[in-house]
């Protein structure tokens, strides 16, 4: 087998020539801040000279945008800081440069004379077009690595030869297909830097300057913060997923979510360590659902901006501005919608189910546009994916793709007893009701008068009457939606 140029041992004599050695810039993008099982780095490393690259492009850090996502950007800033540290470790230095990437990244390409860009690729359309600006401007190869899915995105396709829109046959055909390699080890080392990289780093706004107040309740950013959740996840909760994923007042569910967004952990990692626990399957379908809305929005970049189900286009959207401030602050009335709208604003993430809760409540009881609800959740959350939260809203609403039925409505009193059924979930976010029995918590004004004194809530004060009554609006949505989809389809 013949030997890596790298490691031949150089023949003495006048005439060798010396193996070119390779100098590639590894440009890390936001969506994977770790050294672990990071291809683009471990390659690089392997073939010479190295320089590491994050452009603080105003897209993102710009202060007015950042504002607009508070809980991103400060767990990004943590694990942009770590990641920095680590890379110092291994003997090199994280270059931080402020300016759009589409020019910032060719104009070091070429002044630093590297022979390659390296990247992890991603999904979402206008990171698309980025990158295919900064290609268009390089006067070197851009590589661009798969890393953010288990399988590159848009490659399954179904017997006609067409992107799936069902997830049961997208899944099915996904295990067919998978194999998952064993995890990269972190690099033992990087070389320094080249001696013409004389820049320095700019500096990484603090969240104050930036105008962002630190939230002491988000998840512990970074990659070690990432790797403990992981090995907490499966050694204490994984055997009991399949049981406890849906019960919000327990701690059932991976939290992994925003390690998986910011790349603090790779899927290939989650997926690999899962593996081991007892009783995987349920997780790891939640990992192919994941894989499955990535690939969705590779193969329909349109569905950031319309409805996957074009019948939902033009759909008579309520624009009560009362009734959307209310779901946002947690005042509907509606214990468990209030309880996910809170959690939201105080922890920058929301129970799965409670999510599904709070959007169908939403969209269906204040006929109020998915689009806004999108938006307030990718604002807050922690771990806001675009195509996550984008798939998980119009799944909501009836309008997406393999979305439940528009005529399935949630009844928040009956999701709550189900999947709260002390309370302890709304305990926690709406404290004005903690003194209610379990018998009311998911309804208090069903309560008689002598419980409402004994738990000190006066309904209308303390804690607000339901702003539309169940079933009066499940009536309303269902007309609504039944009339425009029936005006929709084709005749």
């Amino acid at each position: 087998m013949a030997r890596s140029p790298y490691n031949a041992k150089a023949p003495q004599n006048e005439n060798h020539v010396k193996p070119t050695v390779m100098r590639t810039l590894v440009w890390f993008r936001g969506k994977d801040l770790r050294i672990a099982d990071h291809a683009p780095l471990r390659d690089a490393a392997s073939a010479g000279e190295v320089i590491p690259l994050f452009v603080l492009d105003p897209y993102f850090f710009a202060p007015a945008r950042a504002r607009e996502l508070p809980h991103r950007m400060q767990y990004l800033l943590a694990s942009l800081r770590e990641l920095e540290a680590n890379i110092a470790q291994l003997g090199s230095r994280l270059v931080i440069v402020a300016g759009k990437s589409t020019k910032v990244v060719p104009m070091l390409a070429k002044k630093w004379s590297v022979d390659r860009v390296v990247a992890q690729r991603w999904v979402e359309p206008f990171a698309r077009e980025r990158d295919r600006r900064v290609r268009e401007a390089l006067h070197v190869p851009f590589e661009l690595y798969e890393g953010e899915t288990l399988l590159p995105p848009g490659t399954l396709r179904s017997q006609g030869g067409q992107p799936y829109a069902v997830f049961t046959p997208f899944a099915r055909a996904f295990l067919q297909t998978l194999t998952v390699s064993k995890p990269l080890a972190a690099p033992k080392s990087l070389p320094p830097l080249p001696r013409e990289v004389t820049e320095k780093s700019d500096p990484l706004l603090s969240d104050e300057a930036l105008g962002i107040a630190p939230n002491p309740q988000l998840v512990e950013a970074g990659e070690a913060a990432a790797h403990q959740r992981l090995k907490h996840f499966v050694s204490s909760i994984a055997s009991d997923y399949a049981q406890n994923r849906d019960r919000m007042d327990l701690r059932g569910t991976s939290r992994l979510s925003q390690d998986l967004k910011f790349g603090t952990l790779s899927p290939r990692q989650v997926w690999t360590a899962a593996e081991t626990a007892p009783h995987p399957r349920a997780f790891l379908n939640e990992l192919t659902w994941r894989e499955f809305t990535h690939s969705t929005l590779w193969d329909r970049p349109e569905l950031l901006g319309k409805p996957f189900q074009s019948g939902f286009t033009g759909f008579p959207w309520s624009d009560n501005a009362e009734h959307f401030e209310a779901w946002t602050q947690g005042r509907t009335g509606y214990p468990i919608v209030d309880a996910s709208a809170r959690q939201l604003l105080r922890e920058g993430f929301v129970h799965n189910r409670a999510r599904m809760i709070s959007a169908s409540f939403l969209c269906k009881h204040l006929l109020i546009n998915y689009r806004r609800g999108e938006m307030h959740y990718l604002k807050y959350l922690t771990d806001g994916d675009w195509a996550q939260n984008n798939s998980g809203w119009q799944w909501s609403a009836g309008c997406g793709c393999d979305a439940q039925p528009y005529f399935r409505v949630f009844n928040p009193v009956l999701q709550g007893q189900k999947f709260d059924p002390d309370g302890d979930y709304v305990k926690r976010w709406v404290p004005e009701l903690a003194r209610l029995p379990a018998r009311y918590i998911h309804q208090p004004w069903a309560a008689p008068a002598s419980v409402l004194r004994e738990a000190g809530l006066h309904l209308g004060r303390d804690y607000p009457l339901p702003i539309v009554e169940h079933t009066a609006a499940r009536e309303r949505f269902l007309l609504i939606a039944k009339h425009h989809l029936n005006r929709s389809r084709p005749t």
